[in-house]
């Protein structure tokens, strides 16, 4: 493997962990799984033939991405198994003084809050800025229901910043 072209790619791949699972070991682990699965499984990706340089590093930057998603999925699917999460309960923090950090940390309970779906989609588009076809792809989804999970991500996370009561109904992946 090209490690150095993987290496590359940690921070990113760092910054949407982080926003996904919220919780900064849980990420650390999630990335470290993710590279070690591209080394087990670098002989799948198949890096653009006649790309530029920067076509080739996007490409592995949306297959790593792909692998997190999927590594990401399949540890969600296993923990909702297990048991379910009361979010009331789950986040209930203690009050802090300054309004940036207040607003951050309604931002990230919001984001918890919608469904995994909604969040990847959202965050995918939002923070990575990866674009609707680049997204559709790397989720395997069509790009239809790549904009229809976006909106309705927007509209929920809207309203939870707004302070409404969040929503339990969870959407159903499309394969």
């Amino acid at each position: 493997m090209q490690v150095e072209a993987a290496i590359a790619h940690i921070p990113r791949l760092r910054r949407y962990a982080r926003a996904l699972v919220g919780d900064a070991a849980r990420a650390d682990d999630l990335v470290q799984d993710t590279l070690e699965r591209a080394c087990q499984k670098w002989a799948l990706w198949c890096p653009p033939e006649a790309g530029s340089a920067t076509e080739v590093q996007a490409a592995l930057r949306s297959w790593l991405l792909t692998l997190m998603h999927n590594l990401y999925a399949n540890q969600w699917q296993q923990a909702a198994r297990q048991r379910t999460v009361d979010w009331d309960d789950a986040w209930d923090g203690g009050h802090d003084p300054t309004s940036q950090m207040a607003l951050r940390l309604d931002l990230e309970r919001a984001l918890a809050l919608l469904a995994p779906q909604a969040r990847e989609v959202l965050l995918l588009v939002g923070m990575e800025q990866l674009s609707y076809a680049e997204t559709a792809q790397m989720l395997g989804i069509p790009i239809g229901t790549v904009m229809s999970r976006l909106a309705r991500a927007r509209e929920q996370l809207r309203r939870l910043m707004e302070g409404a009561a969040p929503s339990r109904t969870v959407l159903k992946a499309v394969k």
